[in-house]
């Protein structure tokens, strides 16, 4: 029985089949874990007399191996883990957690708190955290960077010293979107998305500096603020059309889904894409790339971004100080623009 009591965390966890971190929460009776598992997981360590308060204590001073990703939605409840380019991060990230040992608790900003660092990090729920999104605020994620608990962002990484971003030149896809429009000879382009949502609004200053060198005038009526979703895209441009005429014809959108949104819109009206109206999306989802016809985007390499992204967050383990990384974007063109 004496060796029983030598038995560790780690020894209980393989001989339960599952991780560590799963162990520590069931003996701490924490509600993540289904309470047959806590149950089945509590009994094993009673018939080898593993103290609970020892798990418990351990649960403190060790790591949890768990990495808590938490998407920062906005306002809309429409634009939830059910959007194709969040689930395509959340894919890639999980698997290079997995890759880099470590498990990936997802959560989002309606159902975490307002102390996020607290309530993942001081709870001994996560060792550190990925914020995907910076939204129309960073009031929580700069209250997490102030604690100094492990963190890295999904965004815009231009201006953020207290805090390391992983993102795309959003800017630079803004631009390049804009001026493949004018090169395939659109002159009055509308920019339909939020350009108060940080990495939306770096894309509206690339679509304003194509536009500037371009000499073509920049006009309020030519900026369509719009929420994340295409269903928003879908309902504003049917309005914009019905009331005010195809007045416009290109459209840089802030991603692929409000190009979907706006895409059907126009379809439904009998416009012609891309000989009408030629449109360019933000992300290249599948979805993109099927779509009838297929959408001209600006690729994100989510895949090699969460490498970084966990990469970063690791670095911070050790003790080091994470850096912010500019990822480099791509312009894919396909059906939705007319060929230069």
């Amino acid at each position: 029985m004496a060796n029983a009591n030598k038995l560790t965390l780690a020894g209980l966890a393989k001989l339960a089949g599952v991780s560590t971190s799963t162990v520590s929460r069931a003996l701490n009776d924490n509600p993540l874990i289904k309470k047959e598992t806590r149950e089945k997981l509590q009994a094993l360590a009673s018939e080898h007399n593993f103290s609970l308060n020892r798990a418990a204590s351990r649960l403190r001073t060790q790591k949890t191996n768990v990495v808590a990703v938490i998407l920062n939605l906005t306002d809309n409840t429409d634009q939830s883990i059910s959007d194709p380019f969040l689930l395509k991060v959340v894919g890639d990230l999980n698997q290079a957690l997995n890759q880099s040992g470590y498990e990936l608790l997802l959560s989002n900003s309606f159902m975490a708190t307002q102390d996020w660092a607290n309530y993942f990090i001081g709870s001994s729920r996560a060792d550190g955290i990925i914020v995907i999104g910076q939204g129309k605020s960073t009031e929580k994620i700069e209250k997490v960077a102030e604690s100094n608990a492990p963190l890295v962002v999904w965004g815009d990484p231009k201006g953020h010293a207290n805090y390391a971003v992983v993102g795309s030149n959003n800017e630079l896809g803004g631009y390049l979107a804009t001026e493949h429009l004018i090169n395939t000879g659109c002159k009055r382009i509308l920019f339909l998305g939020d350009p108060e949502h940080a990495e939306m609004s770096e894309r509206y200053k690339g679509y304003g500096r194509a536009l500037k060198e371009y000499d073509i005038n920049i006009s309020d009526e030519l900026t369509l603020a719009c929420d994340i979703t295409s269903k928003v895209a879908y309902e504003r441009i049917g309005d914009l059309v019905l009331e005010n005429g195809l007045f416009f014809d290109g459209i840089v959108a802030s991603s692929d889904m409000v190009a979907l949104g706006a895409l059907k819109a126009l379809k439904e009206r009998y416009v012609s894409i891309p000989n009408d109206v030629g449109i360019v999306g933000f992300d290249d989802i599948a979805m993109a790339e099927l779509f009838h016809p297929s959408l001209t985007t600006i690729k994100q390499n989510t895949k090699s971004a969460a490498k970084i992204m966990v990469e970063q967050l690791l670095v911070q383990f050790s003790g080091g100080k994470a850096k912010s990384v500019v990822m480099d974007i791509e312009l894919i063109a396909r059906n939705s623009t007319r060929s230069i």
